[in-house]
């Protein structure tokens, strides 16, 4: 315990974690937007679009002046976004297409850009491509607030804006219908990603971010139905696992700090894919199970009432071997559960008739039950 606070009361760890805290909230609330839009890969597209911007803004402050070069990734980010919104409006290219064609442009311009700068003779440019995978440990305390400032400019923005974004995210054309600039208003989601794409790239580079947009809220659509809760879990999510990243970091003494915080929130990702409950695999899973075990009983039910009207006795007793030929396997498990139910009875066969002596048949709940599927079935198929 001693040595966990001694490691917290660490100055640059409590950079790195707010810093990391930061980031989680303003992806998580963004990503959210962009999840829900089908715009997963604009992250992507964005955060290696604002690798020429990194390098614009090294080259105009000459050295590694942290807001040129977060000014430089907002403005080559936001050109990105801008250029795949005018793909689509202006041509047949849909947004996938649109998206793929700004990312390799502005990334293949960044890598241009980078390999420049590395053949100057500038003292600083020594770690500048520690951008692509991000430097967490070299976040000092004016990089916080420069990222503080930029995260409450958008989250403010979505607070005023909120009524007006999630009616453009559910329903453009309704939002059109009411007068409503769709167009200025997707722009200006659009750009609010790419400021969270400048918050992270300190801390888990070019690469990496998109995962941080996706993640966080991908998570919480699993636990949530109103877009309320989701951008509130997405947030709490993104910085939980930004936090815990930046603290395995510090723990392992040699892992880096970015890709721990998109495994941490990855985690996450995958426990609520599998365990949400009513969309986790795990749930899904049992709804095939209980499914398939009350088809199974449905289908001997049915059985029995052919039998029964086969016979014009509707008290009919049928033999466990002659139920599971019908089937093709055992139908005992079925049976009693069905009994339990109320709708079977194991009762004595007639007097003098060969075979075994005590077999099934169905009670009049069952008959009613097996009419009521049939008539299902018949209303289904017709």
């Amino acid at each position: 315990m001693a040595s966990l606070l001694s490691l917290l009361n660490d100055y640059t760890l409590q950079n790195v974690m707010a810093g990391a805290a930061l980031l989680g909230l303003i992806s998580g609330v963004l990503g959210c937007f962009a999840v829900l839009r089908r715009q997963s890969l604009l992250g992507d597209t964005m955060s290696h679009a604002a690798l020429p911007g990194v390098c614009l803004g090294f080259i105009i402050a000459g050295g590694r002046h942290m807001g040129s070069i977060l000014t430089g990734a907002l403005v080559t980010g936001a050109l990105a976004a801008l250029t795949m919104l005018l793909l689509t409006r202006l041509s047949r290219l849909k947004t996938d297409a649109a998206l793929g064609i700004a990312l390799s442009v502005f990334f293949a311009l960044g890598v241009v850009l980078l390999t420049h700068i590395q053949g100057m003779n500038n003292a600083s440019q020594g770690g500048l491509d520690a951008f692509l995978f991000g430097q967490a440990a070299a976040t000092l305390r004016a990089d916080v607030w420069i990222m503080a400032g930029i995260t409450a400019i958008a989250l403010a923005l979505v607070a005023v804006l909120w009524k007006e974004f999630k009616l453009v995210t559910f329903d453009a054309e309704f939002a059109a219908s009411l007068g409503l600039p769709v167009v200025w208003l997707e722009a200006l989601l659009t750009m609010m990603v790419a400021l969270a794409v400048v918050v992270g790239l300190q801390m888990v580079g070019v690469v990496l971010m998109a995962a941080m947009i996706i993640a966080p809220a991908v998570a919480a659509r699993q636990w949530s139905r109103r877009l309320e809760g989701m951008v509130t879990l997405a947030a709490l999510i993104g910085m939980a696992g930004g936090v815990l990243g930046a603290l395995l970091s510090a723990l392992s003494r040699g892992l880096a700090t970015g890709p721990l915080i998109i495994l941490s929130v990855s985690a996450v990702v995958l426990l609520s894919i599998a365990l949400a409950p009513g969309r986790g695999l795990a749930w899904e899973a049992l709804r095939l199970w209980r499914g398939r075990r009350r088809l199974r009983q449905q289908q001997v039910l049915t059985t029995l009432y052919g039998l029964a009207a086969r016979h014009e006795d509707p008290v009919f007793r049928s033999e466990q071997g002659l139920i599971d030929s019908y089937h093709g396997l055992r139908t005992r498990t079925a049976l009693r559960k069905l009994e339990r139910r109320g709708l079977v009875e194991w009762g004595e066969a007639p007097p003098g008739e060969p075979g075994p002596s005590r077999r099934w048949l169905l009670t009049p709940a069952g008959r009613a039950e097996a009419e009521r599927v049939l008539a299902s079935l018949y209303e289904e198929g017709a």
